[in-house]
């Protein structure tokens, strides 16, 4: 299998650090969207990654989608059985996605308009959405015990992509928040390596 990517993605580094723990044996290829290669084109219409290649099996895309594939594939060892537990980190995930899908709107705003013509209303928005989200995440950060499950692996991506493009604006007043990854870590000690970088 291959994973098509880009290292600053943080969807797809949730999905690379899942592959990784979970032990799969996972090419990871570096992906230029802007450039649009027929790799990418012909295994997701929509241009975006990550997309997951296998061999004479049709292609994975959205992260989500990779998520519970591999799940699936690794026999269910990255989402918890009982289905609270797993409710509770399908909700983690779905929480972290959607404070990164705010966070990449306001990237994209800044980056796709001339300084003039950003709105700021719409970036106020955004980050409004993105505070709400990690005041919510200090008060109830998950317990990050012996087995890790896709919600740590999209919260640790999400503070990853914090640090990466919004360093020094989020961690002040979320102590718990801000040190979380360094107990992701000794879970998983591939995380300074693998996050999102530029």
């Amino acid at each position: 299998m291959k994973i098509l990517h880009s290292p600053a993605s943080p969807y797809s580094v949730k999905v690379r650090m899942a592959a990784r723990h979970l032990g799969l044996d996972v090419t990871e290829e570096k992906t230029d969207t802007n450039a649009a290669p027929p790799e990418l084109i012909d295994n997701n219409p929509l241009g975006k990654i990550p997309v997951l290649i296998r061999k004479n099996e049709p292609p994975v895309y959205d992260s989500v989608a990779i998520m519970h594939f591999l799940d699936r594939h690794s026999g269910g060892k990255l989402y918890p059985k009982k289905d609270v537990k797993r409710t509770e980190a399908e909700v983690l995930e779905a929480l972290c996605d959607g404070i990164t899908d705010s966070l990449l709107a306001i990237v994209y705003e800044r980056r796709s308009r001339e300084e003039e013509k950003v709105h700021q209303p719409w970036i106020d928005k955004q980050w409004g959405k993105v505070v709400r989200g990690l005041d919510y995440l200090e008060k109830n950060l998950p317990k990050t015990g012996k087995k890790l499950h896709g919600g740590h692996f999209a919260l640790a991506a999400m503070i990853g992509y914090l640090d990466l493009r919004f360093n020094g604006q989020w961690a002040e007043g979320r102590p718990e928040l801000a040190s979380w990854p360094d107990t992701f870590s000794k879970r998983f000690p591939a995380y300074m390596e693998m996050k999102p970088y530029a």
